[in-house]
């Protein structure tokens, strides 16, 4: 039975459908008692107003499309909610900012209810209070289809770009990688989850967590490059490479995971290739000077310029060979 929107332990009792109206009233009171530093006015009128203390701003947005990005087979609606806000905030974690606040474009097909609409909303409300990046406001509208269209916007003192990385640079990582691959692969193949690894994997993609704090610490502490990893590790590396015109060099036994590895035994799965290209982790690269130490990072590869830009896998004594990006692309046909 759904909560009451604000807050109480009183079960509510909504319409099935509300009017477009009523809707953005229950949204908004869903949303209420979130905020950020620089926000004037939230939800409420035709637009948010905002006073940045003298930042540059920092702006992205990110789509999560039924049956492209997340399946209700696979996931409840407010997982869904949740996990959308989260892949949205990554990308500022990823230049180093914090959030200030984010608006919401949903496309709701007809058949979805009221009920339905607050449990998406409070997954969105959920992942906005834990990154501090409240729903400042949005725009509804009906389609065959369900998708929330999330836009962020944070600021930062020194923003971290992907062109950064210098050579002598190291690699960092924050966050976990295939775990959320592994997580898909058992709801792909419909299996019970059953061990602590199953579980684990199983939350990492339907609950993704933005590294904001860590992507705010590694900008204080004179990081030079930094990308989140929503496409595979290899892929997204291989983009703050080029941009950067360096070689970065990772170090195998630096990728391992065991919680990774015990659920691709079971799966019969390769545990390296789902660290190197599974998706959706949106754990946190960053590289820096090698006198910089990041606390909760650990070191996983090198910067340097004496190869092609790109990425590179070296294990043991054997020189790096170079690794293809085989990261997840909207857009790549089937078998290129």
């Amino acid at each position: 039975m759904p909560r009451d929107p604000n807050g109480s332990d009183k079960p509510a009792r909504f319409p099935n459908h509300s009017t477009e109206h009523e809707r953005v009233h229950l949204l908004r009171s869903l949303f209420a008692g979130l905020s950020s530093d620089g926000v004037v006015l939230g939800i409420g009128d035709d637009a948010a107003l905002l006073e940045p203390r003298g930042e540059t701003l920092v702006w992205s947005i990110d789509a999560q499309v039924e049956e492209v990005h997340f399946r209700r087979a696979w996931m409840s609606l407010c997982d869904v909610g949740y996990r959308a806000m989260m892949a949205a905030v990554s990308d500022l974690a990823a230049m180093g900012s914090r959030p200030i606040g984010a608006l919401s474009a949903l496309v709701l097909p007809l058949e979805v209810s009221d009920e339905e609409l607050c449990e998406l909303a409070r997954g969105q409300r959920e992942a906005a209070a834990e990154c501090a990046c409240p729903v400042l406001g949005g725009n509804m509208t009906r389609g065959d289809v369900l998708s929330i269209t999330t836009s962020v916007l944070g600021a930062a003192t020194h923003p971290l770009l992907r062109s950064g990385a210098r050579a002598g640079d190291r690699i960092w990582l924050t966050g976990h990688l295939g775990r959320a691959a592994a997580g898909l692969s058992l709801r792909m193949r419909n299996i019970d989850l059953r061990s602590e690894s199953d579980r684990v994997c199983d939350l990492a993609f339907r609950r993704p967590r933005a590294e904001t704090t860590h992507g705010m610490a590694a900008a204080r502490a004179r990081a030079s490059a930094a990308v989140d990893v929503s496409d595979g590790l290899v892929s997204d590396l291989g983009h703050l490479a080029r941009d950067s015109g360096v070689a970065a060099v990772l170090e195998e036994p630096s990728l391992g995971d065991p919680v990774v590895e015990q659920l691709a035994n079971q799966l019969r799965l390769d545990p390296l290739e789902l660290v190197l290209s599974g998706g959706e982790d949106y754990a946190l690269i960053v590289t820096a000077p090698a006198d910089v130490e990041l606390a909760g990072f650990r070191c996983i590869g090198r910067i340097v310029d004496e190869l092609s830009p790109g990425v590179w896998l070296e294990s043991g004594a054997a020189p790096p060979r170079r690794l293809h990006e085989r990261g997840f692309d909207h857009f790549r046909t089937p078998g290129s």
